[in-house]
């Protein structure tokens, strides 16, 4: 699971609630706005995030192995062409014994579309010999209002480089927002580059007073996206990875959330762990 869909836990609570719900590991949220006493929101209050220091990481690995969890990965937040913050969150990839990151690509700019392309290539290329020479795998996730909001564009930016260096997060609930592809379509165009998987669910709405729908987050099994269908999908295609929650939706407390899904999943599909474990 996402530690980032748990603003209201602490990194502790966090875990307890994760084996206490079943789940084999946690991807941890690192930033240096780790989250205060107030109101928790998923991107301006979290507290279920590590601080991109040593010392925070090592605690949360040491945790994690008291209570039997591994360390998925690091979800930092490191802007694309940041190569030294890039740098800083392998190191503590290495200690947090996790052997990958997440990274996104460029945003649009006033340059277009080939220009933060061209960034985008250029960056990751850097990011593999960074990924060579510290034994970390880094995931570029395919994210909305980022130049790679599909699996096609995600393809375009890492498909010239090695998978065991740079691979690509399948996330199809993003998709929903902006990007979507047929899954079976879309873990073709991936192949080996294929490393990792975010799992949610969305809909769309239509504003009370007219206009543009807007999308929101849902539980796991009331949205666009048929989610066993997905991870039938993946099995099927030889997917041996993590399978991540990382569920936005409010509809259920935090505690609850968790239970929820890994029965849902567990329910549907053969991985080990419903959430995260590997076959």
């Amino acid at each position: 699971m996402c530690s980032a869909c748990l603003p209201e836990l602490t990194p502790g609570e966090a875990i307890e609630a994760a084996v206490a719900a079943g789940y084999a590991g946690i991807e941890w949220r690192v930033s240096a706005e780790a989250g205060s006493p107030g109101p928790a929101h998923f991107l301006t209050n979290n507290r279920c995030t590590l601080r991109p220091e040593e010392g925070d990481i090592r605690r949360a690995r040491e945790l994690c192995d008291r209570a039997g969890l591994a360390v998925i990965g690091l979800s930092g937040y490191v802007p694309a062409g940041d190569v030294q913050g890039v740098e800083q969150l392998m190191r503590l990839a290495a200690e947090a014994g996790t052997p990958r990151i997440r990274l996104w690509a460029p945003s649009m700019t006033d340059g277009g579309f080939h220009q933060a392309l061209g960034r985008g290539v250029e960056f990751f290329d850097k990011v593999a010999a960074l990924a060579g020479r510290f034994g970390v795998q880094a995931l570029l996730e395919m994210h909305q209002r980022t130049i790679c909001p599909s699996t096609a564009l995600a393809k375009q930016v890492v498909g010239h480089l090695p998978p065991h260096l740079v691979g690509v997060v399948y996330d199809p609930g993003n998709a929903v927002v902006e990007g979507s592809e047929d899954p079976r379509m879309a873990l073709q165009i991936l192949g080996e580059h294929l490393a990792h998987v975010h799992i949610k669910n969305a809909a769309f709405e239509r504003p009370e007073g007219g206009g543009p729908w807007r999308h929101r987050w849902t539980p796991m099994d009331d949205g666009v996206l048929d989610v066993p269908a997905i991870l039938r999908l993946l099995h099927d295609a030889g997917y041996c990875g993590w399978v991540s929650v990382e569920d936005f939706s409010t509809d259920r407390p935090p505690r609850e959330a968790l239970a929820f899904n890994a029965a849902y999943l567990r329910g549907h599909v053969s991985f080990q762990a419903a959430e995260g474990g590997q076959r």
